[in-house]
């Protein structure tokens, strides 16, 4: 038996884990080698910007995604806005189409969360292919968008806590 519905509080499903997703992306990018190898850099605010859509509309959200957007493109020297600009499209897109979502398997989930990070992974690299006239590196990419798919598991546990937190948006 499930607990009764509760209101969602903005602290608890946007705020800590927007800090989490930067805190742990400060973790990662710690100057750390094992055999040769620094440790793998993903998109953790790609985790919410695909969860908080499908859990429910806010106008926090958005807004939250652009701050965290700016703090990668700040902490890792990139175009300013560029992270940002591609959160804030996945979370619109999946925002879109979060009726066609309701009630898929977990796999199937997993393919559309695949699917997003992909398309935002390929909008940095066209920009930026485009904006200093060379292309990035192709399989650092690759790599990175692949270990930021690996995080769906989060998105899932953020999903199932609170997708029946707030029963107005049903």
């Amino acid at each position: 038996m499930s607990a009764p519905s509760q209101p969602l509080q903005p602290l608890v499903w946007l705020v800590a884990p927007a800090l989490i997703a930067l805190a742990a992306t400060m973790v990662l990018a710690v100057p750390f080698r094992l055999f040769g190898l620094s440790l793998p850099e993903p998109v953790f605010p790609m985790v919410l910007a695909f969860a908080w859509a499908v859990i429910r509309p806010s106008i926090l959200g958005p807004f939250l995604l652009l701050l965290s957007g700016l703090f990668l493109d700040l902490f890792w020297h990139g175009e300013m806005g560029l992270w940002a600009l591609s959160l804030i499209l996945v979370y619109g897109v999946v925002l879109m189409i979060r009726n066609l979502m309701a009630g898929q398997p977990v796999l199937v989930l997993w393919l559309w969360y695949g699917l997003f990070t992909l398309l935002a992974f390929g909008l940095v690299y066209a920009v930026v292919a485009v904006d200093s006239h060379s292309a990035p590196n192709i399989l650092a990419v690759a790599c990175q968008s692949v270990v930021t798919i690996m995080l769906f598991p989060f998105a899932r546990r953020l999903i199932e806590q609170f997708e029946d937190a707030d029963i107005r948006f049903r």
